[in-house]
């Protein structure tokens, strides 16, 4: 997945959305001949992750881990080998632990997507593993200071 230079900042909505591209290869094909669904999943676990990666601190980024615990998918719209994908992921809903994350996965200039996403990820403490709480540092690494009670 490429990764543009942005900041990822108070990624709210599609527009302001953090943003990647991948192309669809071979491997991603299924019988039908198109990309498989669960394909769809892997990129948007690589966006989310990537948009954590580049907006948390280092001591962040080595003190928790995100793990995803429910996803929903549409799938709208048939991507084949060789084209091309923008992928963008934006913040929802925060929840004691839990952050649902937005990804809409659709080709350049296209009016619908070809798959949107919803998951929710549990934020944990990366040595014991236990949930951690989204306090006011996980809302301002997200420049979403304000936007959401922590």
């Amino acid at each position: 997945m490429q990764i543009p230079q942005q900041s990822g900042i108070g990624a709210t909505d599609y527009e302001s959305a953090f943003r990647a591209s991948v192309i669809a290869e071979p491997r991603h094909i299924d019988e039908l001949g198109h990309v498989n669904n669960v394909v769809y999943l892997d990129w948007a676990q690589h966006i989310a992750i990537a948009h954590w990666r580049h907006v948390a601190p280092k001591e962040m980024l080595e003190g928790s881990v995100w793990v995803a615990v429910r996803h929903e998918i549409d799938y709208r719209d048939a991507v084949l080998e060789g084209e091309r994908v923008e992928a963008r992921t934006w913040l929802g809903e925060v929840s004691g632990a839990k952050f649902a994350r937005h990804i809409d996965l659709r080709k350049p200039g296209a009016a619908r997507f070809s798959a949107r996403v919803l998951t929710w990820w549990a934020w944990l403490d990366a040595a014991t593993r236990r949930p951690k709480r989204i306090d006011s540092s996980v809302l301002e690494a997200f420049g979403l200071q304000g936007r959401f009670p922590a």
